[in-house]
């Protein structure tokens, strides 16, 4: 999506009054609408401002927002991509005593392109890999606190057992969270080495999420975290953001390699400190 670094000038002109207009262009590139019929003291002008696009550079320039990456939600397992439904609730309690405020990534990419304003201590949450949970555990732990979040799908695991249906994606997308592809089955892109893969990875399980939540799929979780440039060019016609774990970003396509850590089953102060430490 190269176009999205051009700078773009937005018109939307409602007239109210009939009659003859004259259009000229100050010397800050703004365009002014008169009507030339009214009279001095009735004339009516409008003001529109060209729409800031941040190219690469001025992106990678802005301060990072701290993306946390959730997997499982269940308690008896000792690994960093699962934590308790307890440590959860703890994790976001904290968050929300702390005065963090959730966006969703429409909020990250207008933020990063076009220097769209965020609450006070913005964060997100995400999660990966469809799992049950995520709607029977996450999404009404975050409801409590005024959280959204976004949920990045595998659709290879729809209506199987411990994943999410196809009505619940549905679900989640109409409670206002974000749901985004996460491949079909999990193949690294690094390893997407002809189209027949692309095709299957990414463009067909793209669109059958879209027809599943009736909007557009824009956002992409890399399997694993990993990706190459290779793929962050490619991925760059197909999303408008991808997000990877924590390595260094594409100089080129930093909107198709956002940062975020994976959030382990920290004590939820220990896990506020890592995430400022990441993201500072």
């Amino acid at each position: 999506m190269q176009n999205k670094y051009k700078f773009i000038l937005i018109v939307f002109i409602l007239l109210i009054f009939n009659g003859c207009t004259q259009t000229a262009s100050n010397k800050d590139g703004e365009i002014t609408i008169t009507n030339i019929e009214d009279t001095a003291s009735t004339k009516t002008e409008l003001i529109v401002e060209k729409l800031i696009v941040n190219n690469a550079a001025e992106i990678l320039q802005k301060k990072e927002v701290p993306v946390l990456c959730y997997h499982r939600i269940e308690g008896g397992r000792n690994d960093v991509y699962s934590v308790s439904p307890e440590v959860f609730a703890s994790q976001l309690q904290a968050l929300s005593d702390s005065g963090y405020n959730s966006i969703l990534p429409d909020q990250l990419y207008n933020y990063l392109v076009h220097d769209a304003s965020l609450p006070a201590k913005p964060f997100m949450l995400t999660f990966d890999d469809s799992r049950k949970e995520h709607i029977t555990i996450a999404a009404p732990e975050m409801e409590k606190r005024n959280f959204k979040g976004a949920f990045f799908i595998m659709t290879v695991t729809n209506n199987k057992k411990n994943y999410l249906t196809k009505d619940e994606i549905s679900q989640l997308s109409s409670k206002g969270h974000t749901v985004g592809l996460h491949s079909w089955d999990h193949v690294m892109v690094t390893k997407y080495n002809d189209s027949t893969l692309w095709k299957q990875q990414v463009i067909k399980p793209q669109k059958a999420l879209e027809n599943m939540v009736d909007k557009p799929i824009d956002y992409w979780a890399y399997p694993n975290g990993v990706y190459n440039h290779e793929a962050a060019k490619e991925l760059d016609k197909h999303f408008k953001m991808s997000f990877i774990l924590l390595a260094k970003r594409d100089s080129i396509y930093p909107l198709q390699s956002v940062r975020r850590m994976i959030a382990p089953p920290l004590a939820p102060e220990k896990l506020i400190r890592s995430m400022n430490n990441t993201f500072n």
